[in-house]
């Protein structure tokens, strides 16, 4: 990803083709640049855990800014994980690829940089791109390079030491860059090369994000021995209208059970996905559908929308996604970069900005429509103590307040049971966006069922909380089609003035028949991670609190529908802070 990107994501909204110049603030394209602020140190010389808004269990840097997650991969015995990061600032700028490793994806160790602007083909940026473990267990950096002509070109690094488990040291060949855009791409618009993989021909293949005018497209190459690269004539697949296609993810998924499969995988067993990031929403959305290997095309399903409105990952603060497979535990593992939303002096001020969403695994639903999502199983050894609620009826107006945990650093997963679906209230059919549908009709708007969910980093009394909650409709066929709602709201997450405080939600695709509906959500400091149906709809949500922190932060779980709601069952642990050095 680039930095024309980010205005969009952190202020949630974009502009296009906007060029100011106006004392010291630029704004160039989709990121606003603060020269005065890359290289600014904070007044003090660590940033500590006791911060009420740094996260204890989500990786982030000691200090300063982070956003993409690029090329994490497992490597003999332990998992790296590269991410562009700023050495000098909390805010975008002066890009490095930094690194750390890892024995179980969530305690960390920072090694330095494996890469930095140095030669003439990465001197003015080493951005975003993907990890390939060859044959032989041999690890390549694919990367985009800003070339001494501000051109993007794709380059190549190496282990310097294969011996090395921790991979501390990279190289850069001279014979870079590998990938070079020509005449026939634009230069400006040509960024992120995936992991590659093996076709049946003996030839690697990637995709490289892309636009023709407002075409988005990720470009396909090919390679016999992966250095000398050939466009092929058509992208591996393109959608009108969609803009700049960032961070290009494509990886094959099984038709049956969790396991994740090799990249180079294809045969009638999988189906593939293709995730883009749109530098014109800062959203991400994926489309799971057929990979043709001999005419190098991939045809989504015609089961979710092909653009903007297509499925997420999450519906959240999530940007610039990455997968791996893990041949150890046989598994896809997704990262995603959670960006803040308060304001750049607050993040000069704290030292540091942006963090990695907890890593997910991800699967085919068994619907084979979209994916599943999960915490690695990993997280759970940070559970310590617990507390259970069972059978806990809930009338209209009552909510319930958890206790016994620390509210401020927890796991909560529960599973809702509804008494009646009778009463839901109508669908409207021009309801497509669920966002909008939930700022609209907010927690604490009475429905027939819902809103019903749990209220976190709650104050005391009830000035700050950030609701996460279901509210179930009547869909338009019959009255046995039901319509849910998931949502996270921001917007009395604190008292704060000058923040970013949306409403962000998706409708979630499940049977009620059962008349169940579970939820698990990660709550660190300031940011809550929610999975609604099992993994079906996720969203992350960053908030400040200024009241909810430690131990003065509460959980409760809470009913506003005329039908009454019961927690058949819930479990909420405290989190023990992991280790990240």
């Amino acid at each position: 990803m680039n930095f024309f990107t980010l205005l969009a994501i952190l202020l949630g909204f974009s502009f296009c083709s906007l060029l100011i110049d106006n004392g010291p603030v630029v704004v160039q394209a989709l990121h606003k640049i603060y020269p005065e602020l890359q290289s600014l140190e904070n007044d003090n010389d660590t940033i500590e855990i006791k911060q009420p808004h740094r996260t204890g269990f989500h990786f982030q840097p000691h200090r300063h800014w982070m956003n993409d997650p690029n090329g994490p991969m497992y490597f003999k015995g332990i998992y790296h994980l590269f991410y562009q990061y700023n050495p000098e600032g909390a805010v975008w700028g002066n890009i490095v690829w930094a690194h750390s490793i890892s024995r179980d994806l969530i305690n960390w160790k920072s090694l330095k940089p494996a890469l930095s602007p140095s030669k003439p083909f990465d001197i003015n940026g080493c951005w975003s791109g993907s990890a390939t473990v060859l044959p032989g267990f041999k690890p390549v950096i694919l990367y985009t390079g800003i070339d001494s002509q501000n051109r993007q070109v794709q380059n190549y690094a190496i282990p310097a030491n294969l011996f090395d488990p921790h991979l501390t040291e990279w190289v850069k060949p001279d014979n870079n860059p590998i990938v070079d855009p020509g005449t026939e791409v634009n230069s400006s618009a040509f960024r992120d090369p995936s992991t590659a993989w093996l076709s049946f021909n003996g030839h690697w293949n990637t995709i490289i994000g892309s636009r023709s005018e407002q075409t988005g497209m990720a470009y396909l190459y090919r390679s016999k021995d992966f250095l000398n690269w050939t466009k092929v004539e058509q992208p591996l697949h393109s959608v009108p209208n969609t803009g700049m296609w960032e961070c290009p993810d494509f990886y094959p998924v099984s038709h049956f059970g969790r396991f994740g499969v090799d990249t180079s995988v294809t045969g009638n067993w999988v189906k593939h996905v293709l995730k883009v990031s749109l530098e014109m929403t800062g959203y991400e959305y994926y489309t799971v559908g057929k990979y043709y290997p001999m005419t190098d095309k991939y045809v989504p399903d015609n089961t979710s929308a092909d653009g903007w409105s297509g499925l997420r990952y999450d519906y959240g603060n999530f940007y610039a996604s990455k997968s791996f497979y893990d041949p150890m535990k046989k598994r896809r593992v997704l990262w995603g970069w959670a960006n803040e939303s308060d304001s750049v002096q607050d993040d000069v001020s704290k030292g540091w900005a942006g963090i990695q969403a907890i890593p997910r695994t991800v699967w085919l639903d068994p619907n084979g429509k979209q994916l599943l999502q999960w915490p690695v199983m990993e997280l759970n050894r940070l559970r310590r103590k617990r507390v259970m609620m069972i059978h806990q009826k809930l009338v209209k107006g009552q909510n319930v307040e958890i206790k016994g945990i620390t509210a401020a650093q927890a796991d909560v997963e529960v599973i809702f049971s509804l008494s009646s679906l009778d009463n839901a209230e109508a669908f409207d059919p021009s309801w497509v966006d669920a966002q909008a549908v939930c700022s609209q009709l907010g927690s604490t708007a009475q429905g027939g069922v819902g809103p019903f969910g749990l209220l976190t980093l709650a104050s005391e009394n009830l000035e700050e909380f950030t609701p996460v909650f279901f509210r179930i409709f009547k869909g338009e066929t019959n009255e046995t089609n039901h319509v849910v709602l998931m949502c996270s709201g921001a917007r009395s997450s604190s008292l704060k003035d000058g923040l970013y405080k949306p409403t962000f939600a998706g409708f979630v695709d499940i049977d009620l028949s059962s008349k169940k509906l579970p939820l698990r959500s990660l709550i660190d400091h300031s940011v809550i991670e929610s999975f609604g149906g099992g993994g079906k709809t996720c969203i992350t949500s960053r908030v400040y609190p200024t009241k909810a922190v430690f131990e003065n932060a509460h959980l409760h779980v809470f009913n506003n529908g005329t039908e009454s709601i019961t927690v058949e069952y819930l479990s909420a642990w405290s989190m023990r802070s992991a280790w990240v050095n």
